[in-house]
C-alpha cells in the first residue's frame, strides 16, 4: 500500500473517533442534567424530614434520661433498703447473731461511703447523719461485746493444766513439786538429760477456745476500722494482763524483793529458787508463748496495736519473775548459793532464744534487756562467789578439830563442792565466755586448781592445832589422800592432769613417811643392837652376844619398849585412817620395820630375861600379839572400846 492510501485511512479513523467523542459528550451532558435534578429533589426531601428527625432525637434522649433516673432511683432505694435491714440487725444487738451484726456494720459503712460520694442527692445529708449515729451506736455495742466475749473466755490457767503441757521429765512428782534432776545438793543433769530437755516438746495451753478467736478477731478489726484503737487496746490489755497474773499466782509466783530474800532461811530460799526456775520455764515456754499466739491471731491486721498489746499484757508478769532473780543476784553472797545461781543462769540461757523471739519487737525492748541484764548479773555473781569461796576456804576460821586425825569436814565439803562444779561444766564454760575469750577448759582448770590450793593452805593451818607432830602428819596424809582419790574418781582429773595427781600422791607418801619417823623412831631405837642403854654407855655386841651387857639393861630395854608400845597403841588406836587401803598399807609399812626388829631383839636377848625371875613382866608380847595389836591401830576406837 502506498503513502496516500495510508493517510486516507488515518483520516477516516480520526473522523470516526471525533464522531464517537461528540456522542459521549452528549450522553454525559444528559446524565449530569438528570443527576442535578435528583440532587434538587433530595435536598427538598431532607428539608421536609428535618423536623421529624429533631423530634425523634429528643424522644430518644428523653427515654435515656428516664432510664438513667430510674436506675439511679433503684440504686438509692436499694441503699435505703440495705440501710433499713442493717439498722434492724444493729438494733437487735450482737448477742443473737454476731456474724450478721458484723455484716450489718460493714453494710452500714458501705452506705455511708455511697451517700458521702453522692452529696448531690437531697436526702444525702439526712441519711448520712442517721447512718453515722447508727454506726456509732453499733461500735459502742461492739466494744461491749468484745469486752464480754474476751472476758467470758479468758480464765486463769490451773497449774495442773500447765503441768500437763510440760514434757514428762519436767512434770511434778506425786509430792506436787517439780522433779529434780539432781540429788538435792544442786542440779546434776547428765549430757543425755540435757539433750533430751533441748528436744523436749511443750504443748501450748489453750488460753481461749479456737472457735472464739475468729469472732474476737473480727470484732477487733471493726473497732480498729472505726478508729477505736485505744478502746480496743485498753480492753485487751486489762483483760489479758489480769488473767495472766492470776495464772502465775495460782502457780505460786509471788513478788519478792531483796529485803524479803535476805530475811529467809536458806532452806526456804533454796526451795523458792528451785520453784522460780520451773516458773520461768512455764511462763516463757507456755504462758507468754500462748499469749503471743492469741494476741497475733486476735489482732492480726492491726499491726499498730499488736506488739504494744502483747508488751503491756506481759510487762508486769515479767517484772515479777525477773525481780526475784535480781533480788537473789544482788543478795549477800555465800558459797552455798553458787549452785542455785548456776541453775538460775542456766535457765536464763536456756530461755534466751525464746525470750528474744517472743519479745523481739520494739515495744518489748525493755523486757528483753531486763532478761539479758539478769543473765549477766547472775554470771557476775557466780564469778564473785568463786573468789569468795576460795578466800573462805583458805581463811576458814571454824574451830572444828578432828581429834582422831581423820578427813576434816572442810575437806569433804570442798571436794563435794568441786564435784558439783563439774556437774555444771557446760554451763560454767558458757559463763566464762561471757567475760573471757580464753579457752574455757583452761579457765575451769584454773578455778579448780585455785580452790584445791586454798584447801591445802587451810589444812596446813589446821594441822598445826595438834600437839602430837605424828598426828599432824597423819591428818595431812588422810586429807591429801582424800583429795587425790576424789580427783582420780571425778572429771576433775582430766582438767588437773596426771602430773597434778602424781605430785599429790608423792605428798601423801611424804606425810606417811614423816608419821612413821616421828611415831616409831624412838621405839625402834630401843630394839637397835647399837642403841645406847638407859643410864649407861655399854653397847651390846654386834654379833648378838650379850657380851658386855647386863641383864638389868636388857630388862630395861624390854620395859621401855613395852611402855612405849602400849602408849602408842592406846593413843593411835583412837586415831583414824578412814581409807581401808591406806590404813592397811600404813600398818604394813610399820609392821615391816617393827616386827623384824622385835623378833631379832627377842631372839638375841630374850634368854637373858627368860632364865630370870618373872620373865613375863618384861617380855609381855610375842611378835604375833604385836601383829594383832597393830591391826587395832587407826580404827578410831574410844578408850572404853579399847578396854573391852
Amino acid at each position: 500500500m502506498g503513502v496516500p492510501q495510508t493517510m486516507e485511512a488515518l483520516r477516516e479513523r480520526a473522523e470516526f473517533i471525533k464522531e464517537s467523542l461528540q456522542k459521549s459528550q452528549t450522553i454525559t451532558d444528559n446524565m449530569v442534567s438528570i443527576l442535578g435534578s435528583f440532587d434538587h429533589r433530595l435536598s427538598a426531601l431532607e428539608t421536609a424530614m428535618r423536623p421529624t428527625q429533631i423530634r425523634t432525637h429528643s424522644i430518644r434522649r428523653a427515654h435515656e434520661n428516664i432510664n438513667k433516673t430510674l436506675k439511679a432511683a433503684e440504686v438509692i432505694l436499694s441503699q435505703f433498703d440495705l440501710t433499713r435491714k442493717a439498722e434492724a440487725k444493729i438494733l437487735r444487738g450482737p448477742h443473737e447473731d454476731l456474724e450478721s451484726y458484723l455484716e450489718a456494720i460493714d453494710q452500714l459503712r458501705s452506705n455511708v461511703k455511697f451517700f458521702s460520694g453522692n452529696k448531690s442527692f437531697k436526702c444525702s445529708d439526712g441519711v448520712l447523719n442517721h447512718a453515722n449515729q447508727l454506726l456509732a451506736k453499733a461500735i459502742s455495742k461492739l466494744e461491749e461485746e468484745f469486752r464480754q466475749l474476751l472476758s467470758n473466755y479468758s480464765k486463769p490457767v490451773e497449774p495442773d493444766r500447765l503441768f500437763e503441757c510440760l514434757p514428762d521429765s519436767l512434770r511434778p512428782s506425786s509430792s506436787g513439786s517439780p522433779r529434780n534432776h539432781g540429788d538435792g545438793s544442786g542440779k546434776s543433769l547428765t549430757d543425755h538429760q540435757e539433750k533430751s530437755l533441748e528436744n523436749a516438746v511443750y504443748t501450748l495451753p489453750i488460753l481461749i477456745p479456737g472457735r472464739v478467736l475468729p469472732l474476737l478477731h473480727d470484732l477487733a478489726q471493726q473497732m480498729a476500722q472505726a478508729g477505736h484503737q485505744q478502746q480496743l487496746f485498753r480492753i485487751y490489755r486489762d483483760t489479758r494482763a489480769s488473767v495472766l497474773e492470776q495464772s502465775l499466782r495460782k502457780l505460786g509466783v509471788e513478788r519478792l524483793g531483796k529485803d524479803d530474800v535476805q530475811k529467809m532461811q536458806w532452806e526456804v530460799l533454796e526451795a523458792k529458787i528451785g520453784n522460780w526456775i520451773h516458773y520461768m520455764r512455764i511462763a516463757v515456754k507456755l504462758l507468754f508463748a500462748g499469749e503471743k499466739k492469741i494476741c497475733d491471731q486476735i489482732l492480726d491486721g492491726v499491726d499498730s496495736l499488736r506488739d504494744q498489746c502483747f508488751a503491756e499484757v506481759t510487762v508486769n508478769s515479767v517484772s515479777v519473775l525477773l525481780s526475784f532473780g535480781e533480788a537473789i543476784a544482788k543478795s549477800k553472797r555465800s558459797p552455798e548459793k553458787l549452785f542455785v545461781l548456776l541453775d538460775m543462769y542456766e535457765i536464763m540461757r536456756e530461755l534466751h532464744s525464746e525470750i528474744e523471739l517472743l519479745f523481739g519487737s520494739k515495744a518489748c525492748i525493755e523486757m528483753r534487756e531486763a532478761a539479758l541484764s539478769l543473765t549477766m548479773r547472775l554470771a557476775e555473781t557466780v564469778q564473785e562467789t568463786f573468789v569468795d569461796f576460795e578466800e573462805a576456804v583458805e581463811k576458814d576460821a571454824t574451830k572444828t578439830t578432828v581429834l582422831d586425825g581423820t578427813v576434816h569436814p572442810l575437806t569433804s565439803y570442798v571436794i563435794n563442792y568441786v564435784k558439783f562444779l563439774f556437774d555444771y561444766q557446760s554451763t560454767l564454760k558458757q559463763l566464762f565466755r561471757e567475760f573471757d575469750a580464753s579457752d574455757p577448759d583452761a579457765l575451769l582448770a584454773s578455778v579448780t586448781t585455785r580452790i584445791m590450793q586454798a584447801l591445802q593452805n587451810s589444812l596446813d593451818g589446821k594441822s598445826k592445832q595438834y600437839r602430837d607432830p605424828a598426828l599432824t602428819q597423819l591428818f595431812l596424809m588422810n586429807n591429801i589422800h582424800y583429795i587425790v582419790r576424789s580427783v582420780q574418781r571425778s572429771e576433775a582429773k582430766d582438767l588437773l592432769g596426771d602430773d597434778w595427781v602424781q605430785i599429790h600422791r608423792r605428798i601423801v607418801q611424804q606425810h606417811a613417811n614423816q608419821y612413821k619417823r616421828i611415831s616409831w623412831a624412838k621405839i625402834l631405837q630401843c630394839l637397835s643392837v647399837q642403841g645406847g642403854a638407859s643410864g649407861g654407855g655399854t653397847a651390846m655386841g654386834a654379833d648378838g652376844s650379850a657380851s658386855g651387857i647386863s641383864r638389868a639393861m636388857v630388862k630395861d630395854r624390854f620395859k621401855t619398849f613395852n611402855a612405849q608400845f602400849e602408849e602408842l597403841h592406846q593413843r593411835q588406836s583412837q586415831w583414824t585412817v578412814p581409807d581401808s587401803e591406806l590404813r592397811e598399807s600404813l600398818r604394813l609399812a610399820v609392821a615391816e620395820v617393827l616386827l623384824p626388829a622385835y623378833r631379832s631383839f627377842q631372839r638375841r636377848f630374850g634368854p637373858m630375861v627368860e632364865n630370870g625371875k618373872n620373865p613375863q613382866k618384861y617380855i609381855r608380847y610375842s611378835p604375833e600379839v604385836l601383829d594383832r595389836m597393830m591391826n587395832e591401830f587407826f580404827e578410831g576406837k574410844t578408850w572404853s572400846e579399847q578396854k573391852r
